[in-house]
């Protein structure tokens, strides 16, 4: 945020204290009202606009959330993003420590983000008040690999466009945003983002999308460009992540459908290991073999979840779910087939 600002007022008195003093006054005023003009906080702090300038420029880039908004007679008030409460220092116990860097250790997609700029001054600063021997401890604990050939998304390539997203989401600042579909060709789209999620290695930006009129995912790797603007908007009280991504099976919430699957004995353990959806139902058969039962949407990544069990799996319901099963095995062995000749 860059501010300029204008000389001090004839005959204003200046107030003879510490700029830490004085930013404190000036964050104090602005958590406890909606917000205050720069003449208003010059006056209550006996200070020149000027200074006040500089002190508000301080306070953004030390982090604190501040916005200006223009009212209808000219005059800018500045003000924290609705909710903001500065937070008091905060310290971690050893486990909590160990905690945080086992989760960084699953973050490694985010190589070359500024989200990862941040994690590493975050990390860097925990690390300052720590003796080398317990920062190596806790590195190695907390140490993570994948599969070489798991496959991963680079967003290294997204590092601006991420930024303005970032700024977007902390702000609450609309954007115009490039996206473009597979196999379909690209459409800008006025949007409030609300949520960023991580999904299955990947990012997603969630939010009302004005040209649908209505909430949207966006897969962060297809996006093209994103515009910050000036506009605001404020999130929708009580709005939930749930509300975009509603029964999905991953994240594309479709027509919602009950699903029957019978697995068998040799993988019936995996499938009782875990709690697929809050409504599920699961009924251990005289074989060894276990049903599975409950509500879902998302009839893509349903199939993918089902072919990673081939063999041992079978779909009872509903039926036309069955049919594309068996419709998506006897295309891979005709394929498969065909590669022979």
């Amino acid at each position: 945020m860059i501010i300029s600002g204008q000389g001090k007022k004839a005959g204003k008195p200046a107030k003879k204290y510490s700029q830490a003093a004085r930013l404190h006054d000036v964050i104090r005023i602005l958590e406890a009202r909606y917000g205050a003009s720069v003449d208003e906080l010059a006056t209550e702090c006996c200070v020149t606009r000027r200074t006040v300038y500089r002190d508000l420029q301080a306070i953004s880039d030390a982090g604190y959330p501040l916005v200006g908004e223009r009212q209808d007679d000219g005059v800018v008030i500045y003000r924290f993003i609705t909710g903001f409460k500065q937070a008091p220092p905060i310290t971690f116990s050893l486990e909590e420590l160990m905690t945080l860097h086992l989760c960084r250790g699953q973050l490694s997609f985010l190589a070359g983000t500024p989200f990862q700029d941040d994690l590493d001054a975050i990390f860097s600063r925990i690390h300052s008040s720590l003796p080398p021997r317990s920062v190596a401890h806790l590195e190695r604990i907390a140490e993570t690999g994948a599969p070489k050939f798991q496959g991963g998304h680079d967003y290294s390539k997204k590092r601006d466009l991420l930024s303005a997203l970032r700024r977007a989401l902390l702000f609450q600042n609309r954007v115009d945003l490039t996206y473009k579909p597979a196999k379909r060709s690209s459409e800008v789209y006025r949007f409030d983002p609300y949520r960023l999620l991580f999904f299955d290695g990947a990012l997603y930006v969630g939010g009302y999308a004005h040209n649908r009129q209505g909430l949207r995912l966006f897969l962060v790797d297809r996006l093209l460009n994103v515009s910050v603007l000036d506009e605001r908007f404020e999130v929708p009280e009580g709005f939930t992540t749930e509300q975009l991504t509603g029964h999905a099976f991953g994240l594309i919430d479709e027509q919602l459908f009950a699903l029957k699957i019978r697995f068998s004995r040799e993988v019936a353990y995996l499938i009782a290991e875990r709690i697929w959806a809050p409504d599920q139902s699961l009924v251990e058969n005289s074989d060894g073999s276990l049903t599975l039962e409950f509500s879902a949407s998302g009839e893509r990544e349903i199939l993918a979840w089902l072919y990673s069990y081939l063999p041992h799996v079978e779909v009872l319901a509903p039926v036309e779910l069955r049919h594309k099963f068996h419709q998506g095995i006897d295309q891979a062995h005709n394929q498969s087939q065909q590669a022979q000749f």
